[in-house]
C-alpha cells in the first residue's frame, strides 16, 4: 500500500489526515474512518487509527483516517456540529479522487465518530454503507445538564478545547450534542446497509443503546454484540474481523 498525507481546510481550520491506497486496479472501494471523542490526554505510544487503516487497506480498500477538529494534529476546538462539517469535507475530498469508487464509499465510525457518521450519512447519499461501533443512541448524560461549563472544563483539561474564548456560547455548543442524536437519524440510512457493533461489557456506552438503534433502523441492518468486549472496539480483534468481513460483503468487487 502507499500513503499520502492529507490536509483539508474547514471553517478556516486545518483538518489533518492520512490516505491509504491499496495495490490493484482502481477505483477502489473506500472507507472513511471516524474516531471517537477523546476521553483523556492521548497516549503517545498508541498508533491511533493507523493500524486499523493498514488492516482495512490490506483487504483492498482505500482508507482515509483524519483527526476531527480539536484532536490530534488538526486545529480548532472540539465541537460536534463542527465535526459534522469536517466529515462532510472529508467526503468531498474522497469523491474528487480518481482512486475512489464513488459507488462504494463506506463510513466506519467509533463512539462519538459513529454518532457523527450516522448523522451525516442520513443526509448525504454519497455514503453507500455505514458501520457504527459503540455508537451512543444520544448524548443524554451530557445534554441533561443546563450548565455545560464542567464538560467544557474537562475537554479543556485534555487539550480538546484549546482557545480561551471558545466556545463563544456554551449553551449553543452543548446544543450540538443534542442535535447529533443518532436515534433520530438512523432510520434515514435505509435502504443502504448498516452494521452496528457493540461490546457486551462496554463501560462507556450501554449495550442497550445498540439495541435501541437497531430497533429504529431500517433494513438492511445487522447488530453484532461482541461478548466480553469493552468500549474500545478498534483494539478488539473479533470486532474488527466482523467489521472487515461486513465491509467486504457489502462492497463486492466490480
Amino acid at each position: 500500500m502507499r500513503t499520502e498525507k492529507v490536509t483539508l481546510e474547514v471553517d478556516d481550520i486545518n483538518i489533518v489526515g492520512q490516505l491509504y491506497l491499496p495495490v490493484g486496479d482502481m477505483p477502489y472501494p473506500t472507507v472513511c474512518a471516524c474516531h471517537g471523542i477523546p476521553a483523556g490526554i492521548p497516549d503517545p505510544s498508541d498508533r491511533g487509527y493507523a493500524s486499523l487503516a493498514e488492516q482495512v487497506c490490506s483487504n483492498g480498500f482505500a482508507v482515509l483516517i483524519f483527526n476531527f477538529r480539536g484532536t490530534g494534529d488538526s486545529g480548532g476546538n472540539l465541537d460536534m456540529l463542527g465535526w459534522t462539517r469536517d466529515l462532510g469535507a472529508s467526503l468531498d475530498y474522497l469523491c474528487a479522487l480518481p482512486e475512489v469508487d464513488k459507488s462504494r464509499l463506506s463510513l466506519l465510525g467509533f463512539s462519538g465518530g459513529a454518532a457523527v457518521s450516522v448523522y451525516v450519512a442520513a443526509e448525504d447519499s454519497r455514503v453507500s454503507s455505514v458501520a457504527a461501533c459503540a455508537c451512543p443512541a444520544e448524548f443524554d448524560l451530557w445534554t441533561r445538564s443546563d450548565k455545560p461549563q464542567s464538560l467544557i472544563d474537562h475537554f479543556r483539561s485534555i487539550g480538546a478545547i484549546r482557545d480561551s474564548n471558545f466556545p463563544p456560547s456554551p449553551r449553543e455548543w452543548l446544543d450540538g450534542f443534542r442535535l447529533v442524536k443518532p436515534i433520530d437519524y438512523i432510520a434515514r440510512i435505509s435502504p443502504r446497509p448498516l452494521l452496528l457493533v457493540h461490546g457486551s461489557r462496554d463501560e462507556t456506552v450501554s449495550v442497550g443503546d445498540a439495541h435501541r438503534l437497531h430497533a429504529k433502523a431500517g433494513e438492511p441492518k445487522r447488530l453484532a454484540i461482541v461478548e466480553g468486549a469493552g468500549h474500545r472496539l478498534r483494539r478488539d480483534e473479533k470486532a474488527m474481523a466482523i467489521v472487515i468481513d461486513w465491509l467486504k460483503s457489502h462492497t463486492p468487487p466490480r
